[in-house]
């Protein structure tokens, strides 16, 4: 049965070499899902461009480039042209034009001209300037409106057919349309693309997570989560330095898209959940899997041990409104969901405020990405040393608090404000790689990848709302602060309702979550598991589950 599976993994060893490969694998493809978050920031800077005013060659073929911005684009100021507005063209000749010059003034009408030096980006290939500027914002939003189905839509297929296909497909999409957008014919079939993107970006995270999570042992489960996302960092560091180095847009989109397409060997040596395979009745997959895991890290199974491991009733799956039925595993969702939404919101908020430091683009990218370095590795011993709850609300609470120093600062210090900009951003790096480890293991096996999938739709949530808080500055220029620091403030405090799991066994069905959450929180009144009520004394309660359920912590 589940309940032999954390001894089995034991005896085939918590994080030998055929977990450190599996992490390998996934790791590889971190830095990519890095440039797909970011990398569009450095396609769209500004460029400089004014109306398309070829209209005046007509009436004098041989005017300089000088004579004919002066007669017909109007001036900004001195030296500096307007870069949306030209003169009305008019039906006259050049002598008249000369006399009386033009007056009214319209927009542009044929398009707009860049410098001729000027490397091909987004702006210059689909005119993302004056009034078509938005069309940039709007393109992230779709990215992220892809992030969110991904996470609703990749999380439940995941339970129902395997993390390994839906890890794999995500792959194929990230590969193909990744490269695809850099060939995209207009811009609304570049953001459709980006959206295919978004949606497979959020289909890997979460697989791949839940992938490793339930193939470690309970005292190396915060690895699966900190290494890759120690890589995804890196990620971020090297996409400064290529995209200073690559300024043609087409040509970094297909730098950063195509590696992926190298990982597709993955489908000849990324193993399944052996623990999902269980859960579906497959025991036979699940045994063959164990003992080749097993060979890998140089240990062998007892016979004995795996024939204890024999499928109950085959399990159903689990849907979005499990997580809602039972009112433990509901205020958990709740709590954990806006958590989530916390963590993404005011992550992506202090990354898109980071501007206002003054600093190079290229520069700030590798800056934000050293600083969550050291927070994703710490996590590794931190989550082990004081247990998920404490790091998890203790991170938050830290990362809102700079959040709201920062509003108390004066604007001349700047070096204060930049510091604890940060320490916030160090800690809400911390608190995000702590609530990837958490969420995987508060929900049960069943209900695991739609549980971390409806996390993830919050977070998405929350990346997609984080421009807009910055848009409230127009009315006070403390206002993002205060709410990019009261919110995580909030959900640290509501952090610490929840139970610990450090040490703990995962758990593979909705009753034993819910019977597990109530031994760690002392509720000792009566258990429902199944359709049986077992009212007993609290001791004998958690000798007959707890030796079932939870497996002593192995601590390293």
């Amino acid at each position: 049965t589940m309940t032999d599976f954390g001894e089995i993994l034991k005896t085939v060893g918590d994080f030998g070499r055929f977990q450190k490969c599996l992490l390998l694998l996934t790791s590889l493809a971190c830095p990519s899902i890095a440039f797909h978050m970011f990398g569009q920031l450095f396609m769209v800077m500004h460029v400089p461009h004014h109306c398309d005013t070829s209209w005046i060659h007509e009436i004098s073929p041989n005017m300089t480039k000088e004579q004919q911005l002066n007669l017909t684009v109007p001036r900004n100021t001195p030296g500096s042209y307007k870069e949306c507005l030209m003169y009305t063209p008019v039906d006259q000749d050049i002598d008249s034009i000369l006399e009386y010059g033009l007056n009214s003034t319209e927009k542009c009408q044929k398009g707009w001209v860049y410098p001729s030096e000027q490397e091909q980006t987004l702006v210059t290939q689909f005119d993302l300037v004056c009034d078509r500027k938005e069309l940039n914002d709007i393109s992230q939003s779709i990215y992220r409106l892809g992030l969110l189905l991904g996470a609703v839509i990749s999380g439940s297929l995941s339970d129902r057919i395997g993390r390994r296909p839906v890890t794999l497909l995500s792959m194929l999409m990230m590969g193909a349309f990744g490269v695809g957008a850099a060939f995209a014919p207009n811009f609304y079939v570049y953001m459709a693309l980006r959206c295919l993107v978004g949606f497979a970006v959020s289909g890997f995270i979460i697989s791949t997570v839940t992938l490793g999570t339930e193939w470690v042992g309970v005292s190396y489960r915060t690895h699966p989560v900190a290494i890759p996302l120690c890589c995804f960092s890196i990620g971020q560091m090297v996409l400064a330095g290529l995209a200073y180095g690559v300024r043609n847009w087409k040509l970094l989109q297909i730098a950063g898209s195509a590696p992926m397409l190298g990982l597709l060997f993955y489908i000849w040596v990324l193993p399944e959940s052996a623990r999902w395979l269980v859960m579906k009745g497959k025991i036979e997959e699940a045994k063959k899997l164990l003992q080749k895991a097993a060979s890998v890290n140089k240990q062998s199974i007892p016979p004995e041990l795996l024939d204890q491991m024999t499928p109950e009733k085959k399990s159903k799956s689990g849907n979005i409104l499990d997580l809602f039925r039972k009112p433990r595993l509901r205020k958990t969702t709740l709590i954990m969901c806006y958590a989530w939404f916390v963590n993404s919101l005011v992550y992506y908020g202090l990354s898109l405020n980071m501007g206002i430091f003054g600093l190079n683009i290229y520069l700030m990218q590798l800056v934000f990405g050293a600083v969550e370095i050291p927070a994703y590795f710490n996590c590794i011993f931190l989550l082990q040393w004081f247990g998920r709850k404490k790091c998890q609300g203790c991170f938050l609470v830290l990362g809102g608090a700079m959040c709201l120093i920062i509003t108390c600062i004066p604007k001349d210090l700047p070096v204060v404000v930049v510091t604890l900009a940060v320490i916030g951003k160090f800690a809400i790096a911390a608190s995000l790689s702590t609530s990837y480890v958490y969420g995987a293991e508060l929900f049960p096996t069943v209900l695991r990848q739609t549980g971390v999938g409806v996390c993830s739709m919050s977070s998405s949530v929350g990346g997609s709302i984080s421009p807009l808080v910055g848009l409230l500055d127009k009315y006070h220029p403390a206002i993002s602060m205060v709410i990019f620091g009261s919110t995580p403030v909030t959900a640290g405090i509501l952090c610490f309702l929840l139970p610990e799991m450090c040490g703990k066994e995962l758990q593979d069905h909705t009753e034993a979550a819910v019977a597990s959450q109530r031994a760690c929180e002392n509720v000792n009144d009566s258990y429902e598991i199944g359709d049986l009520n077992l009212k007993e004394d609290s001791q004998k309660v958690w000798t007959q589950e707890h030796a079932l359920l939870v497996k002593p912590a192995i601590r390293r």
